[in-house]
């Protein structure tokens, strides 16, 4: 039996979704827990939702937003007085009954002291935020309101996959109070345009901006909106929502101000969040058969140096050429902080370090032996390339030009990204086609148990508008519509112009974005 061409197996072509949960592994960047439904984040994980967090809390704070903390404990009744929020979270709800335990027979454990009110473990934090704010909000000088969080979240889910969909995840809610409609409506669409920004320059990830149906909307809001991207199995990733909330909420926690004329209103409210699913997207947008390919803006390491010191006499010299390599790297400057440099001088095959390195995605490696430091040069891998694709460089050229190597690796990655949902995305105007493009070809090979082969991709398709249309193609598909895009996107040629939807043959407003999707 041959060895594997690849480190990931199977590969992407082969069987997509355990592709995935086999780099997740390999890249050492989760694991799952002894608690069903959720997981440990590694360090090389947590360093990737570290950047993403830096980058986003800029964001929010250079757009006027502060950080606050909120319980994670929601009285039952708060949730009720929101009737359509709380239908659309009830079945993911994990709730406590109970403030104690106390020994049972045989040494068992059992819960005791039932408490008063139920308390729901944080699906979202709308209510209980809300609730606050009507104590806060007061005056019509108190508004606009602008709070981020950023906190963990219980949602009860049976099938899981690390990153995408766990019982527990990490991520952060803005929540907003305002004075008029046409100012939270600013502010749903300021912090939508956010999140896309982060998305491509941060991830990496180009995305699709738009809104959601009536069908797709978050539960209570008004009007929500989303950025869509393109996996590498043509998939649509939901990356990042902003909802105009109206005044659903605001009536429902009695959030109201006085106004200038002294009148008693209601406040017109937001929220939007981010999860980290954005780490599992940027796999799946960038990693190959390899492993994890990190984009250089939220990768933990930059740079990994990796000595060659399996020779005694030649060991401290190249110890200290290394040394200085870093030290000089660090005063780089990449992406808003220093290039950050990882020595890895571990006992272990070279072969074996390499290859650690490459399935995690660090995006530059280096390798230094007597004979590099002898001729003043360094070895350099790049992870966007090939993984023999190594080269050799001056050190001082190496080390003035880290931050446009970076940039270029950052850059390619993105234009790769892009490529691939133009080439995997339609322009469909019959039933028929749409249908052949979105069925399933079976599954591959003569194992029932085969993966089903990567198909469909985006179709910019009119539609009518009617629910129960895209009710009926979800049902016959798994299809649906991941979003109303905004004009200007240049994702076809009669982007934003009225036509006729193929399925019914009635007017249709625009073309929206159908897929698959996670």
């Amino acid at each position: 039996m041959s060895a594997p061409k690849t480190a990931i197996t199977p590969t992407r072509s082969e069987n997509y979704a355990e592709w995935y949960q086999q780099v997740v592994r390999a890249a050492d960047l989760a694991e799952t827990s002894p608690v069903r439904g959720c997981m440990v984040i590694k360090p090389w994980g947590w360093g990737i939702w570290e950047n993403i967090q830096r980058g986003l809390d800029g964001m929010f704070k250079a757009t006027g937003h502060k950080n606050a903390y909120f319980p994670l404990f929601i009285p039952l009744s708060f949730l009720e007085k929101e009737a359509e929020h709380v239908e659309g979270f009830a079945k993911e709800c994990a709730v406590v009954t109970h403030h104690r335990l106390e020994a049972g027979p045989g040494g068992k454990l059992i819960p005791a002291g039932e408490l008063e009110e139920p308390l729901v473990v944080r699906p979202t934090s709308e209510t209980i935020i809300g609730a606050t704010f009507a104590k806060w909000v007061q005056s019509h000088r108190d508004l606009p309101l602008l709070i981020n969080q950023w906190a963990n979240v219980v949602r009860w889910e049976m099938r899981t996959r690390l990153f995408l969909r766990t019982a527990e995840f990490l991520w952060q809610e803005g929540h907003t109070a305002h004075a008029t409609a046409d100012e939270a409506k600013a502010e749903t669409m300021q912090m939508l345009d956010v999140y896309a920004d982060f998305a491509e320059n941060w991830l990496a990830m180009p995305v699709v901006r738009g809104e959601k149906t009536a069908g797709e909307r978050f539960p209570g809001a008004v009007e929500t909106w989303c950025i869509e991207a393109m996996m590498q199995d043509r998939k649509a990733l939901q990356a990042g929502t902003s909802h105009f909330l109206g005044q659903n909420f605001a009536k429902a926690q009695e959030i109201q101000f006085q106004d200038d004329q002294g009148k008693r209103e209601f406040c017109w409210t937001t929220s939007w969040g981010v999860s980290t699913r954005l780490i599992g997207g940027t796999i799946m947008t960038h990693a190959d058969d390899d492993g994890m390919i990190c984009p250089p803006m939220v990768a933990p390491a930059h740079v990994v140096v990796q000595p060659v010191l399996h020779k005694p006499e030649t060991a401290a010299e190249v110890r200290a050429f290394c040394d200085t390599l870093v030290a000089d790297l660090r005063k780089k400057h990449y992406g808003g902080r220093a290039v950050e440099v990882e020595l890895d001088a571990r006992d272990i095959r070279g072969g074996d370090k390499t290859w650690q390195w490459v399935k995690r995605g660090a995006p530059v490696r280096v390798e230094v032996g007597p004979r590099d430091v002898a001729s003043g040069s360094v070895f350099v891998g790049r992870r966007d390339k090939g993984v023999k694709e190594k080269e050799s460089i001056p050190v001082g050229a190496f080390v003035e030009g880290i931050e446009s190597m970076l940039a270029e690796i950052q850059q390619g990655l993105f234009d790769r990204a892009k490529a691939f949902r133009t080439e995997h995305t339609r322009t469909i105007d019959s039933k028929d086609d749409f249908y052949d493009f979105f069925k399933s070809p079976g599954k591959g090979g003569e194992d029932e148990g085969a993966a089903t082969p990567i198909h469909g991709g985006f179709a910019l398709a009119h539609f009518n508008g009617d629910p129960a249309l895209e009710e009926k193609i979800k049902q016959d598909l798994a299809v649906t519509v991941r979003c109303i895009p905004l004009d200007g996107q240049g994702l076809c040629g009669d982007e934003g112009e009225p036509g006729v939807c193929p399925f019914t043959g009635e007017k249709s407003a625009k073309r929206v974005v159908w897929a698959k999707s996670y």
